[in-house]
């Protein structure tokens, strides 16, 4: 499991690095056009089974880190999906991968 580390409080959102690799390059993107958006998941039933969302800006420090050192393959439809999420008015929201079944949920620790 990859980790997006949020902000100077060093917030840790776990992922699977398939997922975090497709959230990096969406993210990336909005935030080099300088769109700050809300960026929302359904949490992992091991931290409260809710719901979390942050503020993703340009001035907020992210810090992706991978636990496995190989790139995976993309999924463009995939990237597609939620880049027209991020680009809605409630933001960016994780979604499974287009033909999966069983995307692991993310962890938030603090």
């Amino acid at each position: 499991m990859g980790k997006l580390v949020y902000g100077d409080a060093g917030t840790e959102i776990e992922f699977d690095d398939r997922v975090l690799t497709h959230l990096q390059i969406v993210i990336g993107a909005k935030l080099r056009r300088r769109e700050s958006f809300f960026f929302s998941w359904k949490d992992d039933p091991s931290v409260g089974d809710g719901r979390s969302s942050i503020w993703l800006d340009s001035s907020v420090p992210l810090y992706f880190r991978f636990s496995g050192s190989r790139v995976p393959t993309i999924n463009r439809d995939w990237i597609t999906a939620m880049t027209a999420s991020a680009n809605s008015g409630a933001g960016l929201t994780f979604i499974e991968e287009p033909g999966e079944s069983s995307t692991p949920l993310p962890k938030s620790t603090a």
